[in-house]
């Protein structure tokens, strides 16, 4: 049950809207305001500024004269400025301009200087950067951050047993069958190196080293699930642990990885357990282009879907102060730019397919209320992520997004004047046909999953 479904007058059906409305809220809402007060440092007045689209619900006008509205249609907002033809500052309205009082016409957008239009542009993705940093900082500070240290914090319960009775938390492991270890993705990495076989290690514990002999073999428990893949079209949730496929034990993970891939796109009769329950589920591996783990080449292979995280060994979790939690929110924030401009890039060259990653507003409603449904701390931290995924879809060079925006006024100071409103146009006219169609894409692909 949600959160916000245990608050007075909010019952389970209302619940399962407001978290979409209050992500995108906050999200768009901060988005705009960037644009907003970095417009107002650089002089530019505002006539409106909406969260939503649509009929007005709530609004105000303050002191400098500018509308504050939540509109009726919760799917993005805007800062309309003085002389703006429309809401997407696109484009210049000459006979609204005309109509300003001379006071007004020294603020507007489109009269001002080429670096002040880029400036108030660009603010909006980078609010929406600077609030996860903020976020992701505020809750190192709150809950700890994961030491770099080679240092094991915990130990799953489902961790195989001869790892569990070879280490214990607060072991810092120094190398692995020889090979130093320096830090703990390197412990992780190490571990992964030797899954399956016995191998030795030399730890640390309570200042004395040692050396201790074990055995690593991830479960296949499904740590996450593709969507729109096998697993999760058989029925399949995050959590279940893979036990068995046609009849036959795994011995885990990388077992159950070897047999899928011995299938070659045959279907399987998987059994897994969730909780106390035993699952009995068929399905069929789908043939798709994925890195090779052992060359790192694209091949094809048949997957059912599913991710593993290295969550059998934790690291240690180090209270933090203000200066390294904004490190942390920065590195946190720049993580989730890269493995999105990852995802984009295994799109455009063909190795992962678009309906795997993209996805519309069908499939952020339920991403959100399963966030809310996990409390608020991991509500807020979808807040983050969703807020650094919007600014940097915006930062793209396409027509009618502020890079597209950008983008056009590179060209005006290069050139030294700007671009003709007829190509403006036609780019524009291509940006939103574009966007439209990616967005009518990434819907149809929500509904599929439904």
């Amino acid at each position: 049950m949600s959160f916000l479904a245990e608050l007075p007058l909010i019952g389970p059906t209302l619940a399962a809207a407001i978290p979409f409305i209050l992500v995108l809220g906050i999200v768009v809402a901060v988005h705009e305001y960037g644009h907003y007060i970095v417009a107002r440092w650089c002089g530019i007045g505002a006539d409106v500024f909406s969260v939503g689209f649509g009929k007005e619900l709530i609004g105000w006008t303050d002191s400098r004269g500018t509308r504050w509205k939540i509109s009726a249609l919760p799917l993005g907002g805007y800062v309309k400025f003085y002389g703006d033809a429309d809401a997407s500052s696109s484009a210049r309205d000459d006979a609204a301009i005309a109509a300003l009082p001379a006071e007004k016409r020294a603020h507007s957008f489109h009269t001002a200087s080429v670096e002040r239009r880029a400036a108030t542009v660009a603010a909006g993705p980078f609010a929406n950067f600077l609030l996860s940093i903020a976020i992701f900082a505020v809750m190192a500070m709150v809950q700890g951050a994961a030491s770099p240290r080679p240092v094991i914090g915990a130990i799953a319960e489902d961790a195989d047993p001869s790892f569990a009775a070879a280490f214990a938390p607060g072991d810092e492991v120094r190398a692995i069958d020889g090979a130093p270890v320096a830090d703990f993705a390197g412990l992780l990495e190490a571990l992964r190196g030797v899954e399956g076989r016995e191998a030795r290690a030399v730890l640390l514990r309570d200042g004395v080293e040692r050396e201790v002999a074990f055995t690593f073999a991830a479960p296949a428990r499904i740590d996450g699930l593709t969507p729109g893949g096998a697993a999760e079209e058989a029925g399949l949730r995050a959590g279940d642990v893979i036990v068995a496929i046609d009849g036959a034990q795994l011995g885990g993970f990388a077992d159950l990885q070897a047999r899928v891939a011995a299938s070659e796109g045959r279907p399987l009769t998987v059994e897994a357990l969730r909780g106390e329950e035993t699952l009995t589920v068929s399905l069929t591996p789908q043939l798709r282009e994925a890195a090779d783990p052992a060359t790192g080449e694209t091949v094809t292979r048949p997957l059912i879907g599913i991710t593993k995280s290295a969550t059998e060994v934790q690291p240690l979790i180090e209270s933090v102060g203000p200066l390294s939690a904004l490190a942390v929110g920065v590195e946190r924030t720049w993580t989730i730019v890269d493995l999105s401009l990852t995802g984009i890039r295994d799109v455009v060259v063909g190795a992962q397919p678009a309906d795997e990653v993209l996805g519309g507003p069908i499939r952020i409603a339920q991403i959100s209320g399963d966030a809310a449904d996990q409390g608020i701390v991991v509500f807020i931290g979808l807040v983050a992520v969703l807020s650094t995924s919007i600014g940097l879809i915006n930062l793209f060079p396409i027509p009618i997004l502020d890079g597209g925006h950008l983008m056009f006024y590179a060209i005006e100071k290069a050139t030294g004047r700007p671009l003709r409103e007829r190509w403006m146009e036609i780019g524009n006219g291509i940006g939103l046909a574009l966007v439209l169609s990616l967005m009518i894409f990434a819907t149809f692909n929500d509904i599929a999953r439904l």
